[in-house]
């Protein structure tokens, strides 16, 4: 009578062969995400988001779910800009299948950075603590803000919150930030949205003021449509300019 095959070796040998060491999965996953690091990844195992095997010698084995668990974290991040809390809930939520969601690119298929809030979202608020981790940006950018009235902030006892329109701007203010735009150079963008938020006001201040519930409802949807428009002219108006310098 024949032995019967080792299953569990030839699971183990099969486990080894998809599993990769933390330097490979980074190497992987640097095309799509630049930023990706050996300590962006440790850091996400020291937040519990990730839990990769451990070989005898105590190196870290990764394998294909860790890997796809890891882009699911990354892109999350990335296109959708949740906070990591809210991530561990989607993923304990069974959200795996978000690693093949369809990501926001301009018309030469490179990414583009996209805001999350709407005029008419209900705010919600955020310690300094969690608008540090979920934007990854230093506490000194956040002073500067507010020292130059981008962002205000609350006090509450004895904690500092912030709306997420404010963690969204501190997110979009460390991306100028990689370009040199320090928070002295942002009063140019204060004082051209102080103008703008002024004109749309005028425009829809009686509805605005309205006692009528869906006459206020309107005025916000109408409010948010105006900004859109009005972001996407300064889009065009910078574009026209930009393209005479270069040319």
């Amino acid at each position: 009578m024949s032995a019967m095959p080792d299953t569990t070796a030839a699971e183990a040998r099969r486990a080894t062969t998809r599993s990769m060491t933390i330097g490979a999965v980074c190497k992987a996953l640097s095309p799509e995400f630049p930023d990706i690091s050996i300590s962006k990844i440790r850091y996400l195992e020291d937040q519990r988001l990730l839990a990769p095997q451990r070989s005898a010698g105590g190196y870290r084995k990764y394998s294909a779910e860790d890997v796809l668990r890891l882009r699911t974290i990354l892109r999350l991040q990335r296109d959708e800009f949740l906070p990591l809390r809210v991530i561990r809930q989607e993923l304990a939520n069974g959200r795996a299948g978000a690693a093949e969601m369809p990501v926001a690119t301009d018309d030469a298929g490179r990414r583009r950075w996209r805001p999350q809030v709407g005029v008419s979202d209900a705010p919600a608020y955020f310690s300094l603590a969690d608008v540090l981790e979920d934007t990854q940006a230093d506490v000194s950018l956040v002073r500067e803000l507010e020292e130059y009235g981008v962002i205000k902030g609350e006090a509450r006892d004895g904690t500092r919150y912030y709306d997420e329109t404010e963690r969204e701007i501190v997110r979009a203010v460390r991306e100028l930030a990689r370009y040199g735009v320090g928070g002295r150079n942002l009063r140019v963008f204060r004082s051209s949205v102080d103008r703008e938020s002024n004109l749309l006001q005028q425009i829809l201040a009686p509805a605005l003021r309205s006692r009528n519930p869906e006459r206020r409802k309107e005025a916000l949807e109408a409010l948010e449509n105006l900004a859109t428009v009005s972001t996407h002219l300064k889009h065009l108006l910078l574009v026209r300019d930009l393209r005479r310098i270069a040319n």
